[in-house]
């Protein structure tokens, strides 16, 4: 079980505080996540001039599913509001507002690992390396703290390494204390597969490709899902209590129903139905 006392308000998506900034800076494409295309640094048209986006109610009526599974992780608040000193990105001079949108995916990299550690420090089982998360903690927030400039030049995938031998660590501490056979699917390319039912409690899932997957009814107690794909994974009655390294974007691309029972960390995404 986790720490109930684990604070993450701060790494969820704050829009009353943010200008906007993942409908300006991320690019996407035409396709069956987006209706139109849009390159990176460019104003969704759906962008209201109060900074929200004016089809938020019926995004996936209006072809934009992509936008609905998407988190910031508490980047758009932070770079607004501390990084920016709150200055509005359409007021802004023009290179400033580039800035922006080049310090904005940096800054949410940033904050993905900063859901993870303080996950980690949340998991009893990963007491023997508390000291260490809490130092790779530090230097994570410490790092979304720098000047514009600074944060463009950051060597985020070096950081990501570090953190990932952390959380790497973690994951077999947690798992070790699961009962049963703990299956490794690492990577693996799970895409369709046929896991109804399928036993999976404390299995290794890191960045494996579960895309469309029948996984009603499986048993994902204490599993590591961190990096799976489950973009259109069934998960209708499965068991994830316990999972951990599950962020809201991946379960939001996913299909679930009213008996999927999750971990506290996430919410059942609103567009899930009774049944499938």
């Amino acid at each position: 079980m986790q720490d109930k006392t684990v604070d993450r308000t701060g790494l969820r998506g704050d829009c009353e505080n943010c200008f906007g900034l993942c409908c300006v800076a991320l690019p996407f494409a035409r396709s069956a996540d987006f209706a139109i295309d849009k390159p990176a640094g460019r104003e969704c048209p759906n962008l209201g001039e109060d900074h929200r986006c004016g089809i938020h109610a019926r995004l996936r009526q209006s072809g934009f599913t992509g936008c609905t599974v998407y988190d910031c992780f508490g980047a758009g608040q932070k770079v607004s509001q501390l990084t920016f000193g709150g200055r509005d990105r359409r007021t802004a001079a023009p290179e400033e507002a580039r800035r922006m949108s080049e310090v904005f995916p940096v800054v949410r990299q940033l904050h993905e690992l900063l859901w993870y550690l303080t996950e980690a420090l949340g998991l009893p089982a990963a007491r023997p390396i508390h000291g260490e998360l809490r130092r790779s903690l530090a230097k994570t927030e410490e790092l979304t703290r720098l000047s514009p400039d600074e944060l463009i030049a950051l060597d985020v995938p070096a950081h990501r390494q570090d953190v990932n031998a952390l959380l790497l660590k973690t994951s077999e501490l947690a798992r070790a204390g699961i009962p049963g056979r703990k299956k490794e699917r690492r990577g693996a390319d799970l895409m369709g597969a046929r896991l109804r039912g399928a036993d999976l409690r404390g299995a290794n899932l890191r960045g494996a490709c579960l895309i469309a997957a029948d996984l009603t009814g499986a048993d994902l107690r204490g599993a590591d899902l961190i990096g799976a794909d489950l973009r259109d994974t069934g998960l209708a009655d499965a068991d994830l209590t316990g999972a951990f390294f599950l962020t809201q974007p991946q379960l939001n691309a996913a299909r679930g129903s009213a008996g999927t029972r999750l971990p506290e960390s996430v919410t059942r995404p609103a567009h899930w139905t009774a049944r499938l």
